[in-house]
């Protein structure tokens, strides 16, 4: 069996060429593929009686090889290297025709192939000349008119084209992107018939007249007509529920209806004089907060109701069961800084001023130590049920003899307008997922937080990565074509399977996809009155519209609470009131981001033993 001949001290067995046995070894030509570049292949002449031994592999290489042609060793018996590989290259350029090449290279250059064979292009007086020597028994000659450099370029640029194709759409992909620009239509429309969209979140403790309130604003609003107030009414009736006529007309479920407590959020709509309200009635009972977080975390401003009752205001602002404490530190927490405190049911203390001055002392002290400022909070006393200072100034005299402030619907149209990210990229997290029982058809409802959205539009589906069309819109219980940030719409995708769309999922724009991770850095403030976190706590973590069970895996440092510098690294325990940095592990991943780049999507809130313990944002994403 004939062996391959190596020149020089090049060896590679990696050729992927064949060899035949064959009476007479000649030396012949081939050309690769496209024609270009003739190939010299040698045939080596018959293995001989004189050769030597590796003490390594025991291979028996021929007498004239430096090095054993298996594994390389170098052979014990000196042997001039330089003059053998000058010998062994002066024997194939007197046998193989080497090219001339026109150079004006000043110093010899080498150049590995692809496939480890090393080319010298060496100085002559004519030019430069190509001496190839490699570790198979195949060479490769240039072809006329192709200089150095060019031969170098190529057989370089060779070597990157064997990445494999996963490698080269990745990097294609990676070098597509480009800075996000918003369209036209993805603009406001400039018209003075078009009210500005607010959405408000109205929270507090349970049974302190919420829905009530909310009912009653549709009815003054004409949202709800007369007919269908009078249905509410009989129907609270039959029930012996007679108060609770126009919290029905939120309240559907026939549960919430016999418990007589909102159990989940309702949206509904109406016009002020400047916005367009989106009305999010949240529920007041503990057992529900996550959905009233869920809900809440959609409003741009909130309304607190307060039950003004005696003993009623106690309860809710009670450490450990009131809800009027909880909500207020979440919806500051959720980034909320426009609030209207509605003392409710000032007809139960006979619209007494010096019950409300005492209630708006107390809770103005802990609203200012949640983060409201002064400025940022309005102060209404009303009545929902009687109808007093809802949309117009009090008419009893007992009421209006000491009040002298704005009615409800006054202080909502003197709210700033709600700043809008237009020119973003899409991010509308899924709030809820409604199946048509007609259809069959499967609606995605959010809120935009930011960038449009339309039918026709490409959108992916997150935490699934699928991609989908939007086929059709609902705004505010009506089919739109246009939807743009702060709307609050159904959509109904094509092409993604009902599945893929899940609460707590986030649709967003196909080349900026939102980040999927399960693991993240937090800056937490926890709570009065929670229970302290230590390494290893489980917990519930609340971010946008999705909850998933975490451990808290590490405390980084404890933060000063006025400058925000690190007080002390590693604690072991975090105590109430204390700010700091930690990690949490999930046991599933979520649709998140940092605060800084998208703030809907960075805002948490992590809750133990049905309690509120800490709040905070996304610092940083960590990929596991």
């Amino acid at each position: 069996m004939p062996r391959k001949v190596s020149y020089g001290l090049d060896y590679d067995e990696d050729y992927g060429y064949d060899y035949e046995e064959v009476d007479d070894y000649r030396l012949d030509y081939d050309a690769d593929d496209s024609g270009d570049v003739p190939i010299a292949r040698e045939e080596p002449s018959r293995s001989t009686s004189n050769v030597w031994r590796c003490s390594i592999c025991t291979y028996d290489n021929e007498e004239g090889l430096p090095a054993c042609d298996i594994c390389g060793v170098i052979r014990k018996t000196h042997i001039d290297v330089n003059n053998a590989k000058k010998t062994a290259s002066a024997s194939l350029k007197k046998d193989l025709p080497t090219e001339r090449i026109s150079t004006t290279s000043e110093e010899n250059s080498n150049v590995v192939t692809s496939r480890g064979r090393h080319v010298n292009v060496i100085k002559s007086e004519h030019g430069s000349q190509l001496d190839i020597h490699a570790s198979g028994s195949r060479e490769v000659a240039l072809e006329h008119g192709t200089s150095a450099d060019e031969y170098k370029h190529q057989v370089l640029t060779s070597s990157s084209n064997s990445f494999s194709d996963e490698s080269t759409n990745s990097a294609q992909k990676a070098s597509s992107l480009k800075p996000y620009s918003h369209e036209t239509w993805m603009l406001p429309e400039k018209g003075e018939s078009v009210l500005t969209q607010l959405n408000i979140a109205i929270v507090g403790h349970v049974d302190s007249g919420k829905s009530t309130l909310s009912g009653r604003l549709l009815h003054l609003s004409g949202r709800i007509s007369q007919k269908e107030m009078h249905k509410y009414e009989k129907e609270a009736k039959l029930q012996g529920k007679g108060s609770f006529a126009f919290a029905w007309a939120l309240d559907e479920s026939a549960e919430e209806r016999e418990r007589g407590i909102t159990m989940t959020v309702a949206v509904a709509y109406f016009d002020t004089k400047k916005y367009h309200v989106v009305l999010l009635d949240s529920p007041g009972h503990k057992d529900f907060v996550p959905n009233m977080i869920s809900g809440a975390i959609q409003a741009d401003a909130a309304v607190l109701v307060i039950d003004a009752s005696v003993g009623s205001f106690e309860a809710g602002m009670d450490g450990n069961k009131g809800q009027t404490r909880e909500h207020a530190q979440l919806i500051r927490s959720f980034g909320i800084e426009q609030l209207i405190v509605a003392v409710n049911k000032m007809d139960a203390i006979e619209y007494s001023k010096e019950r409300y001055e005492l209630i708006k002392r107390q809770l103005g002290t802990f609203l200012r130590t949640s983060g409201f400022k002064d400025t940022s909070v309005q102060w209404v006393p009303m009545s929902a049920i009687t109808n007093q200072n809802l949309d117009a100034n009090p008419d009893d005299i007992r009421f209006s003899s000491w009040y002298k402030g704005p009615y409800l619907l006054k202080a909502i149209d003197s709210l700033p307008p709600p700043l809008r990210d237009f020119s973003r990229p899409l991010v509308m997290p899924v709030s809820d997922v409604i199946r048509s029982p007609s259809t069959g058809q499967i609606s995605a409802c959010g809120k935009l937080e930011s960038g449009a959205m339309r039918a026709g539009l490409k959108v992916l589906v997150m935490p699934s990565g699928h991609l989908g069309t939007v086929k059709s819109m609902e705004h505010d219980s009506r089919p739109c074509t246009v939807a743009r940030a702060g709307d609050h719409v159904a959509v109904v995708l094509q092409g993604v399977d009902g599945s893929r769309i899940i609460k707590g999922g986030v649709l967003c724009h196909p080349d900026f996809p939102i980040s999927v991770a399960k693991h993240f850095e937090l800056k937490v403030l926890t709570l009065e009155g929670a229970s302290p976190i230590l390494i290893g706590s489980q917990v519930e973590l609340h971010i946008h519209h999705a909850m998933e069970a975490a451990c808290v895996k590490k405390i980084i440092s404890v933060l000063d609470p006025k400058t925000g510098e690190e007080m002390k690294k590693s604690p072991r325990i975090l105590t109430p009131r204390q700010r700091a940095v930690i990690e949490v592990v999930l046991q599933g991943p979520v649709c998140a981001g940092e605060y800084s780049n998208c703030k809907a999507l960075g805002r948490v809130s992590l809750r133990a033993s049905g309690r509120t313990a800490a709040v905070g944002f996304v610092t940083r994403v960590i990929e596991d």
